[in-house]
């Protein structure tokens, strides 16, 4: 899981424009990196070019930060 914890760190770092040290487990997308909604939307299309995968976007939206995000696209993987 970490290649895909630090693979989803890369995406949102680039999408949001900040540094990848501010991109911690915890970050919320919103409340601590600043995130709007065009650019959740972005980052939804980001993860799924990044991982080769088709996300729900709505579920994929509920996504408030990186821990979740990493757990979410795991799941998807395993499948």
């Amino acid at each position: 899981m970490e290649n895909v914890t630090e693979r989803v760190k890369a995406v949102v770092a680039r999408q949001l424009k900040v540094s990848p040290e501010k991109v911690k487990d915890e970050s919320d997308f919103v409340k601590d990196l600043g995130a709007e909604s065009i650019q959740s939307l972005e980052l939804v299309a980001a993860f799924e070019e990044e991982f080769n995968i088709e996300l729900d976007e709505e579920a994929a939206l509920q996504v408030k930060n990186v821990k979740d995000a990493v757990g979410f696209i795991s799941k998807i993987l395993e499948k």
